[in-house]
């Protein structure tokens, strides 16, 4: 079945969910007709003039980058700046560009997991893990009689869903008891009377965001006038997605062979393998960040990693995170190419995603380099 924008986005947004990414980042389509039909897709890091005319002149209809184009609030996409013409171009050829940034580093799998593999890192976790989805309990008592009704109608609003498991609920049986006053209209018992119900206890999970439907279908489905139901919010506990991996080795390796490891893995560049630390030292656990990870080297310290992989390390705070004698040693790479696995990553997964709704699209992962560093001497 042939593929519109529409198709191919829908996959992506659900790998990589716009909702995963930074505050301050601009992901999703840039440029393209959602209905427009998409025959060839190509992944790139970045939607620099030299990717774009790859794109163009390769006649691919969707271009799928990780960094944006307009990261920055722009006033004018005139042609007279190279951004302004990028775009241009890419809507005269009928080109989409879409952009997979910070939502595709928090993804699960995403830039770090593809990070991770590539230095054949196991049981890697995240090294800064975003809090799982909100999670409410609600709690509703009814008559054994209607428990089950209940408990279907509480499942198609969405309560219950646990993992690969729905109608997930658990009940006990107890005694409920009431007394109508005057103007109630009460399904059980006599108004100015005590009256005493065998009723169950039921209690379900739901995402919060579900909330206000549950409550309704808890509602609309109780026989009583006034149900008694109760709403607790859970705490909030880690996920499996966030920035950055931290893995072990399969098996120790020196840190100038585990430094020649990154090197052959990872695509050339003339930044190359920088490294910080004693050679002979012994390296088994590992943090890794795609892209920029000076920022996180508190949590990688508190993490007691013996290295740390990552781009863009300065001056600064290289020297101050080597200052800790148990500190980890660094290797730094340049940004595009701890960055570049995932498009491999990115390609499978939008295959699949396809493929289970009976669609198909052709696949290029560009190998031009892009990494802004031209000649080392």
């Amino acid at each position: 079945m042939k593929s519109t924008l529409a198709d191919v986005v829908g996959v992506l947004d659900r790998l990589y969910d716009p909702s995963w990414a930074e505050t301050w980042d601009a992901v999703g389509l840039v440029t393209g007709d959602p209905e427009q039909p998409v025959r060839r897709v190509l992944f790139a890091v970045d939607p620099m003039r030299v990717v774009v005319d790859e794109a163009i002149d390769g006649g691919f209809d969707l271009l799928v980058t990780h960094h944006p184009l307009l990261l920055k609030g722009v006033n004018s996409v005139a042609a007279t700046t190279p951004k302004g013409r990028v775009i241009h171009d890419l809507i005269r050829s009928s080109t989409a560009l879409h952009v997979c940034h910070t939502n595709a580093d928090n993804a699960n799998p995403g830039v770090s997991d593809a990070l991770a593999a590539a230095l054949t890192l196991q049981d890697a976790s995240p090294l800064k893990a975003m809090p799982a989805e909100a999670m409410d309990k609600i709690v509703v008592y009814v008559p054994v009689g209607e428990t089950h009704a209940m408990i279907d109608a509480l499942a198609r609003a969405g309560a219950g869903q646990i993992g690969d498991y729905d109608r997930a609920a658990w009940s006990s049986t107890g005694e409920g008891t009431f007394r109508p006053l005057d103007g109630a209209k009460p399904t059980i018992g006599q108004v100015g009377e005590v009256e005493r119900v065998v009723e169950d206890r039921v209690e379900m999970v739901l995402p919060r965001n579900k909330r206000r439907a549950v409550v309704e279908a808890l509602r609309r489905a109780h026989s009583y006038e006034e149900p008694a139901y109760d709403v607790f919010e859970m705490a909030s506990l880690p996920s499996n997605r966030g920035g950055g991996r931290i893995g072990v080795l399969r098996e120790p390796l020196k840190l100038s062979e585990f430094a020649a490891l990154v090197a052959e893995r990872l695509p050339r560049t003339e930044h190359g393998v920088r490294v910080s630390g004693d050679p002979e030292r012994l390296i088994e656990s590992v943090a890794v960040v795609g892209g920029a990870g000076d920022s996180e080297f508190e949590r990688v310290r508190r993490a007691g990693v013996d290295a740390y992989v990552t781009a863009d390390l300065r001056h600064h705070p290289a020297t101050e995170a080597r200052a800790y004698d148990e500190g980890p040693a660094l290797v730094d790479v340049a940004h595009w190419a701890s960055e570049w696995p995932w498009l491999k990553d990115a390609e499978r997964l939008l295959q699949e995603g396809l493929a289970a709704t009976g669609r198909s699209v052709e696949t290029h992962v560009s190998t031009t380099c892009t990494d802004a560093w031209t000649l080392h001497l």
